[in-house]
């Protein structure tokens, strides 16, 4: 992937709590505004910092949520990366599929974020910890 820039890294939020979550939630939502995506990206944006939020919170107890804006191929739009020294995912594949859980919850967030974004991706380590990076492009 051709980048004309570098993503500007506009905040890293760390995640401890859920009020870190909303609060992150509304720097990305305010981020999304200024950058000109539209009312239902801004949404969209703010969900998929929730669900990141929520996994960090479940799975790692602790980590950051970086929110900044991103030029790549003349298209603009909005980056995020969850951060996390959890316990990893050891079957990233499976934890992809929409449905499964290990936290008896519906199973949406991963693939809902990957479903969500334009662009996603995800490295993790057992043992290690896990980055999940979200796009979103302005239409």
């Amino acid at each position: 992937m051709h980048r004309s820039q570098a993503p500007k890294q506009d905040a890293v939020v760390a995640i401890r709590s859920d009020a870190d979550v909303l609060a992150a939630r509304q720097m990305g939502r305010a981020l999304a505004q200024r950058l000109g995506l539209s009312s239902t990206d801004q949404t969209v944006v703010a969900t998929i910092i929730s669900e990141l939020g929520r996994n960090i919170l479940l799975y790692a107890k602790v980590g950051t949520l970086s929110i900044g804006a991103d030029e790549t191929n003349g298209r603009r739009g909005i980056v995020v990366v969850a951060k996390d020294r959890g316990p990893g995912i050891p079957d990233v594949e499976r934890a992809m599929q929409l449905g499964y859980s290990t936290s008896n919850s519906l199973g949406l967030g991963l693939p809902g974020v990957s479903r969500l974004g334009d662009d996603f991706e995800i490295t993790s380590k057992v043992g290690k910890g896990t980055v999940v990076t979200a796009r979103k492009w302005k239409s």
